[in-house]
C-alpha cells in the first residue's frame, strides 16, 4: 500500500509539473505572437509612411520635369532624383533591416525565457 501511494502522489507530481511547463510554453507562444503582430505593425506603418513619402518626391520631381525649359535642365532633376531615391532607398532599407532584426530579438525573449524557467 505505500508503495501505491507513493507512486500516486509522484504521477500527481509529475503531473502538476507538466501543466505548469505547458502554460507556460502557452503563455510564452503568446507573447511572442503578441510582440511579432506589433512589429509587424511597425514595419507596416514604417513601409507605407516611406511609400508615401517617395510618392510625394515623384510628384514633386514630375513637376519640376514639366517646366523644365531645356534638356540640361532635365537631366540634372532626373539626376538629382534618381540620387535622392536611392540614397533613401539605402536608408529605408537599412532601417527595416534593423527594425526585424529588433522584431526577432523580441519575439524570441518570451520562449527563451520559458525554457530557461523549464530547465
Amino acid at each position: 500500500m505505500p508503495d501505491e501511494k507513493r507512486v500516486a502522489e509522484e504521477a500527481s507530481r509529475m503531473g502538476r509539473e507538466a501543466q505548469e511547463r505547458v502554460q507556460s510554453g502557452f503563455e510564452a507562444a503568446s507573447t511572442s505572437f503578441t510582440e511579432a503582430n506589433k512589429g509587424f505593425q511597425a514595419v507596416a506603418a514604417e513601409i507605407m509612411n516611406y511609400s508615401k513619402t517617395a510618392f510625394e518626391d515623384a510628384m514633386r520631381t514630375w513637376e519640376q520635369l514639366l517646366a523644365v525649359k531645356s534638356l540640361e535642365q532635365a537631366m540634372e532633376i532626373q539626376s538629382q532624383y534618381a540620387k535622392r531615391v536611392y540614397d533613401n532607398h539605402m536608408a529605408e532599407l537599412s532601417k527595416l533591416g534593423e527594425m526585424c532584426v529588433g522584431m526577432a530579438r523580441d519575439v524570441s525573449k518570451p520562449v527563451e525565457q520559458a525554457s530557461k524557467r523549464v530547465k
